[in-house]
Parts: C-alpha cells; structure tokens; sequence
C-alpha cells in the first residue's frame, strides 16, 4: 500500500450509522508476552506527540502498526508532519520497516471550519519547537479512512484501534465497512463518549457528527477516556527533570513538549499544568488494568485510573534509550 500521498479531502460523507449490535467485552488485563499490533489515528499535537513516543518505547507489548492523520490540533497537513518528525525520534533499531502513514480528513464532516488550537498547541501543532521536521518516510497512496477499512479487513481481531483527535476518518471509514469496529480488536477514544455526547470535550466538539456515528456502529469493545479524567493526570517539574536526566534526544523532546504545553496552559487557562490526555489513552490500550472505575452503557467510559503506576511508565517510556 505504500506510494505517494493522494488527496487529503475527507471523501465522501458518512451515511446513516446502525445501532451498536454487540456488547462490550469486559476489561481485562494483557496477557503475558502479549503484544498489541496498534494503529493509531491522531490530530498530532503536544499530548498526541508524547503518545506515539510512549508506545514506541513500549515494545514488545506493542507494535506501532500504522499511523493515520486527521484534522484537529492543526491543520491535517501540519499533522502530516509532525507526525513524520515523531516518528523520526522514535525509530527503534529493531524495526522491520518504516511506520506507514495515511494523509486523513482535513475538515468534520458538516463542513464546519477547521478549528485548529493555536492558543495550545502552537501555529504548528507542536509548541512551534521545530523549526523543520522530517515527512514521514513512508506514505500510503489511500486515505486514512480507506486505509483504516484496508487494514482491518485484512487482518480481522489482529489490530487495536487508538484515536487520539476528531473520529472523521473513522466515520468515513464506516461507510466504507459498516462493520469496521467489529474487525478491530478493540478501541480505545481520548474523548467523552458517555452515551451523551460532551461538547466540551475537543475531539467531540471537532466532529459531533463523527463522534456520534462512531459510538452508535457494531464494535467488539469500544472504551472512551474522557477529558474529565486525562485532565487530572499531569507531569510536573520534576518530570520534566528527570526526563531531561536520561539525557536522550527522544526525552529532551519530550521535556521540551511538556514545558511548552505548560507554559500554553498557564497562557489559555490560568495554571501552568501539563495534562498528558493522549498519553494517558494509549497506557490504558495497552494496560487496561491500570482503570480502577468505569461505566458500561453504548460504550466502557473510564471514571478512574491508577495516575501513579501511569506516570511512572510514562517517564520510564519516555527516558528510555533505545541503542
């Protein structure tokens, strides 16, 4: 699937969603020398940023399948290239090949104006840190949305669905495969899909059409973290230390991003606080049993979380040296 990049319009828009046939499996704990092949469809900004490094130190309990890209954070061509340079500082030596990814949805699907956060996450959706960034070295010729309805019909139950900005694509994916979210194995939304769609929660309020077809389609498992719990879970100055310790070029950036997004807080809303919302979405993908609370309705919305066994991976992810 790999070639050049093709159009980056959201396609065609989504048609009528089905109501949820399945219920939701309960959570339980990886299994031992388990690893989750994820794929991940994000609006790459600060926190999106600090995710896809935290998953790619997480090996072997996870393999960075793929990569999608939507608007959000930025404008989908910005994210493109952030994603690009992440991923660059993420490479690992053990890699067999290059992260594919997929050019996505520039705009909702109502054709709303695109309502990229400046005020948070810089001009270019990462805190304006870098002056030139690397595009991704491996681009798909499909869109995102074909892309995501590709992998999952090729390989049914093998993939693990991380969204981490507005579900466009994976509205536009259903229409291309009603049953998209039953062939991944399980999705995790950084947003509040609590049966009633929260509008102040971003990725919801980016795409309110998007969010509410996805959580009415068939699923497997769908779990939702909502901003009402990622919000509460933040790295302080002493994170930020002790990332800045390991002395890799992967934490420095890392350090660099949380500092950036604390001082962007402190400007928007008043408290120079680092919230890893994004971080906190993939951690619980791939350590479900760090959720001590949660409610089961049309999806498993987490209520609470084990913050301190979190933070400590995610530091520990983050600081380490690949070799």
């Amino acid at each position: 699937m790999n070639g050049r990049i093709r159009s980056t319009s959201a396609g065609r828009r989504a048609g009528t969603s089905s109501p949820y046939s399945r219920a939701d499996r309960p959570i339980a704990a990886r299994p031992q020398g388990e690893t989750r092949h994820v794929v991940v469809d994000t609006d790459c900004g600060i926190d999106d940023a600090l995710a896809l490094l935290y998953l790619a130190g997480r090996r072997p309990e996870c393999e960075l399948a793929a990569v999608t890209t939507v608007h959000g954070n930025a404008p989908v061509g910005a994210v493109v290239a952030n994603v690009g340079h992440v991923l660059g500082l993420a490479a690992r030596p053990e890699w067999p090949a290059d992260v594919p990814v997929a050019v996505g949805a520039a705009g909702p699907l109502d054709g709303a104006p695109v309502r990229a956060a400046s005020g948070t996450h810089g001009s270019d959706g990462l805190g304006d840190l870098v002056a030139v960034k690397t595009p991704p070295r491996t681009v798909v010729d499909l869109s995102a949305a074909e892309y995501l309805a590709a992998l999952a019909r090729e390989r049914p139950g093998h993939y693990d669905l991380l969204t981490l900005g507005p579900l466009t694509n994976v509205a536009l994916a259903l229409e291309l495969e009603p049953s998209l979210l039953t062939l991944f194995r399980s999705v995790m939304v950084m947003g509040g899909l609590t049966g009633v769609l929260e509008p102040g929660d971003t990725n919801v309020r980016r795409d309110p059409v998007a969010a509410g077809r996805v959580l009415h389609a068939p699923r497997n498992r769908l779990v939702s973290v909502g901003v009402d719990v990622t919000a509460t879970v933040v790295v302080d100055e002493d994170g930020v230390r002790r990332l800045r310790a390991s002395g890799t070029p992967r934490a420095e950036f890392a350090a660099a991003l949380v500092e950036r997004y604390a001082e962007r807080q402190q400007q928007v809303r008043g408290r120079r606080v680092a919230p890893v919302h994004d971080a906190l979405a993939a951690a619980l993908l791939l350590r479900p049993d760090w959720i001590i609370a949660r409610r089961t309705g049309p999806a498993t919305v987490v209520t609470d979380v084990d913050r301190a066994a979190f933070l400590a991976d995610l530091l520990d992810g983050l600081a380490m040296d690949f070799g």
